[in-house]
């Protein structure tokens, strides 16, 4: 559940930005609105909106998003019905050690644990994370760890609806390979605390970029979102990670760099962004620039999003909602 957040620009914010994309959507506000009602009349009190707007915030329909670039991709295809465990699914990486399979994991309020899935999202391995809670986990990655050598699994707990956790927390595990057991106990996993530089803030997204290994957050709710620097590798203690721009997005849940580092996507719930970073500008610079927008199929809670290691195209996967299952969609480099 996410908390709207409102300015005193935010009349203006409706209109397309100068890259030409909507920097608020409204999409899900059905499914929020028990929530919200009260903080967004409370917001109208406090930055004198008129109250004739009501009716249109409350009841009109969502904006759809900027037309898709469909030279690049494909429309997405449905491979895969996610399992009814995996029901609020929050994050989405492919594996390394275990080719053509993804990782993935549910949000608030679930078990701390992460899942291994194939390309037809059939769960195929269970991590259960031993003597941790789920406060809100929201996102997943692969990087460098303690061992430049290996690759690790980087479970995001950065989630913060109500803006309470001044440390996010980041749990990281060697990446296991499936076997004969079905479920496995991770309870070897390192812990990194994280307080933003700015204050406390909501976040969905967690990025490692492949060639420097640097890690990336970035917030959800502000008119404008900010990205966050953290250069590997990761000290022990509280790190504080360098804010180093404002992007003009509106809640943004998901990203993911390529394998080579060279194209990039994020994801809101109407749209994907995509850059291509052949010429490895720093992520902070790209993100200023304009991006193309690629073909995606609404989802009615998607909030994950991770490219094909191959390069061959990307993924998405929803959560269930209202007793429809969630599905794992791929999108084809053309």
């Amino acid at each position: 559940m996410q908390r709207l957040t409102f300015s005193h620009e935010c009349t203006n914010k409706h209109e397309l930005n100068q890259f030409g994309i909507r920097a608020i959507s409204c999409y899900s506000w059905q499914d929020e609105l028990c929530r919200e009602k009260a903080f967004i009349i409370q917001s109208m009190f406090r930055f004198k909106i008129c109250f004739a707007l009501i009716p249109l915030i409350f009841f009109s329909n969502c904006s759809k998003g900027k037309k898709s670039d469909s030279t690049l991709f494909e429309k997405g295809v449905p491979v895969g019905q996610v399992d009814d465990r995996l029901h609020e699914a929050s994050g989405l990486v492919e594996s390394i050690a275990n080719p053509k399979h993804l990782w993935t994991l549910n949000d608030s309020g679930n078990p701390a644990e992460v899942f291994l899935i194939d390309q037809t999202a059939k769960i195929k391995l269970v991590c259960k994370l031993a003597g941790i809670d789920n406060r809100d986990f929201e996102d997943i990655a692969i990087g460098a760890g303690s061992d430049s050598s290996k690759n690790y699994v980087y479970v995001a707990d950065i989630g913060d609806n109500l803006t309470r956790y001044k440390v996010k927390l980041i749990y990281r595990f060697e990446e296991p390979t499936i076997g004969v057991e079905k479920e496995v106990v991770i309870s070897a996993f390192d812990t990194l605390q994280i307080t933003l530089p700015d204050g406390v803030r909501d976040s969905e997204t967690l990025m490692i970029e492949p060639v420097t290994k640097d890690l990336y957050l970035i917030s959800k709710l502000e008119d404008s979102v900010r990205v966050y620097h953290t250069p590997y590798p990761f000290k022990k203690g509280i790190i504080i990670p360098e804010f180093v721009a404002t992007i003009p997005y509106f809640k943004i849940v998901a990203g993911s760099f390529s394998t080579t580092g060279d194209e990039v996507l994020l994801k809101d719930y109407e749209n994907v962004f995509y850059w291509n970073n052949t010429a490895h500008v720093a992520p902070a610079k790209l993100f200023r620039q304009k991006p193309s927008i690629l073909p995606y199929v609404r989802e009615r809670q998607g909030e994950s999003i991770a490219w094909a290691r191959d390069g061959s195209g990307y993924y998405t996967l929803s959560e269930k909602v209202d007793g429809v299952e969630g599905k794992l969609l791929f999108y084809k480099r053309r």
